[in-house]
């Protein structure tokens, strides 16, 4: 029999998994399908109370609260989740935050509370896990980034700037991982049935005075679909690059969004 034969029939390893974000929407559907997949998972964010109540729901191995922005709480939000989980094998960096304005009115403080969750967030719980995912030669990073990361929207300026970003970071450091049996890749969702879009869609309401039905029309114009992407796809899409058949698959920024971006 082959090594590849006999690879197949090696029972799984069970891998300590990392999702950010994690309390609801995408993450949650992240770490649900994560969980699903036999990985022990810990659940964070900032959020004490959705966390408690995502971790009833979806039998994770444990959660921590913290800010992704905040250096120390980064470090020690890791240290507990290693210490009581194991080495982090595999990181979902999902936390995130968008703001809308017109670009007159992106200064400087709009722009960098982007920065700091999307792209400062990402690089911090990154940076926490790395070391661990080269000492063992093994490691899965997906970022949550999006198709702004992709293209451009208006009156989201700094939230794509930020999430071009987060594209960047991803792309180079796939290079420098490549030999370490490391994996970095991005998912790219297009408009997504979150919390999220459905505060965009109450925006774009109370500026323009469109009913709600008008306003979600001008979302769903983006995607030739015609719709809202489903959590549980990008969920797909993260759990086949954590998994070990991908291990080819690096350095990508896989758009989920109905053909939007081609």
């Amino acid at each position: 029999m082959s090594d590849r034969a006999n690879a197949r029939l090696t029972p799984k390893t069970v891998r300590h998994a990392v999702v950010t974000g994690a309390s609801r929407g995408i993450g949650a559907a992240i770490a649900r399908r994560l969980v699903e997949a036999g990985h022990h998972v810990t659940l964070m964010s900032r959020n004490e109370v959705a966390l408690a109540a995502a971790h009833a729901e979806l039998g994770a191995l444990q959660t921590v609260a913290v800010d992704v922005t905040d250096p120390v709480a980064v470090r020690e939000a890791f240290d507990w989740a290693t210490a009581e989980g194991g080495p982090v094998s595999v990181l979902v960096n999902n936390a995130g935050a968008a703001e809308s304005a017109p670009f007159e009115r992106t200064d400087l403080d709009l722009l960098e509370r982007m920065l700091a969750v999307n792209l400062n967030g990402t690089l911090l719980c990154t940076r926490a896990v790395l070391p661990a995912m080269r000492t063992a030669g093994w490691g899965r990073v997906v970022n949550v980034a999006s198709t702004a990361g992709l293209k451009g929207y208006a009156y989201v300026t700094a939230y794509c700037a930020a999430k071009h970003a987060v594209v960047g970071l991803t792309r180079a450091l796939a290079l420098e991982t490549a030999r370490d049996g490391i994996t970095v890749n991005a998912v790219c969702p297009g408009y997504t049935d979150t919390d999220m879009t459905r505060q965009t869609l109450e925006t774009i309401r109370a500026r323009t005075g469109r009913d709600l039905d008008t306003a979600a029309a001008e979302l769903l114009r983006h995607n030739p679909q015609g719709r809202l992407i489903d959590p549980d796809e990008v969920a797909e899409a993260v759990a086949w690059l954590c998994e070990e058949g991908s291990s080819a698959v690096t350095g990508q920024a896989i758009a989920i969004a109905g053909g939007e971006v081609m």
